[in-house]
């Protein structure tokens, strides 16, 4: 039953698209569910610490098709909302946040998944789901960075001890981002090509931006931009959320392999099965190429005391995750 259990993760983009479309006080209703309620009621629910998985099977494929189609309604349903009227005055900061919502937990999460595939088809799915949440850096730096110096001080999006949710988003996404157009431009210089060439992915995407940011003035005018660059930054500030929670304060030295001791992970079951096993990082970092549906939890990884989804309200507040995380990331380290 574990891959029929995924399907959950499509409910906050089905919730996202009524949102938007119904418009008024339903405009939140994403923002509420996933970070309200999800976060909330998942202190209370139990592991699933289940490592079977199921071979062959296409349900996996098609959760991930699912998700780029449920995206793409998501981002459409904004505009839609926005330019007809159906969403108006501050109701379109609630559409705007519940849509970032699910730009960050589904189509940034469903990308993770897919720019690791080495189907060109696969990556390209992947790629067009970051451009619906705006980042124009992950694709370069996570597969050619992070995946190599992760919980090392060449990362910039490994968290250190002690070290603020919001320190670690500026220093990360401004590293991540200045990276990744480095190794562009070292990329396109071996070629004898100038960074500003064409083929520059991280480039390429803020042209791409620009133009879509254009369209959508067009369309609904400066309310409309406001609200995808709005959308953007909550996705983005999530994605670098997920980067802090998953590998704070873990070290290694720079030419070990990076193992299943180095990240955090959690079997709570909201985050599991909502967040498509993203929540089994440490074994995604052990084998980076195998698929989420095949992961699985290792009884000597570190473990976080709360969800994905519900660490945010720790993280949130940097003295109770400090007195939390610090102790159990001595709790680990006096045991590994």
């Amino acid at each position: 039953m574990r891959n029929y259990k995924y399907f959950w993760s499509l409910l906050p983009g089905l919730i996202t698209v009524a949102g938007n479309l119904a418009g008024g006080w339903w405009s939140f209703s994403n923002f509420v569910f996933s970070l309200g309620l999800l976060a909330f009621i998942e202190w209370f629910f139990p592991e699933d610490l289940d490592n079977a998985h199921e071979e062959g099977s296409f349900i996996p494929e098609l959760v991930l098709l699912l998700h780029f189609i449920v995206q793409t309604a998501a981002i459409g349903s904004l505009i839609y909302g926005i330019t007809t009227g159906a969403v108006a005055g501050w109701f379109i900061v609630g559409a705007a946040l519940s849509t970032g919502v699910h730009s960050g937990t589904s189509a940034i999460v469903v990308s993770h998944e897919l720019i690791h595939r080495k189907s060109s088809l696969w990556q390209f799915i992947g790629k067009y789901l970051l451009f619906t949440a705006g980042n124009c850096y992950f694709f370069v730096e996570h597969l050619r960075v992070h995946h190599k110096w992760v919980a090392t001080d060449n990362d910039p999006a490994s968290a250190r001890r002690g070290e603020s949710l919001y320190a670690f988003f500026v220093r990360s996404y401004s590293g991540q981002f200045t990276g990744a157009w480095q190794l562009e431009k070292e990329r396109l210089q071996k070629d004898g090509k100038s960074a500003f060439h064409s083929s520059n992915y991280v480039l390429l995407n803020l042209l791409l931006q620009a133009l879509f940011l254009l369209g959508c003035f067009l369309m609904g005018g400066s309310w409309l931009v406001l609200a995808v660059m709005l959308q953007y930054l909550l996705a983005n500030f999530l994605l670098e959320y997920t980067n802090y929670i998953e590998h704070y304060g873990l070290t290694r030295a720079d030419n070990e392999r990076a193992t299943e001791i180095h990240s955090w992970q959690t079997d709570k079951v909201i985050s599991r099965f909502i967040l498509i096993d993203l929540s089994r990082h440490a074994d995604h970092h052990y084998y980076a190429s195998k698929p989420y549906h095949a992961l699985k939890s290792y009884s000597n990884s570190p473990v976080l005391p709360f969800g994905y989804a519900s660490a945010i309200y720790v993280a949130l507040l940097p003295p109770l995750w400090f007195s939390i995380m610090n102790r159990q990331l001595d709790r680990f380290q006096g045991h590994s």
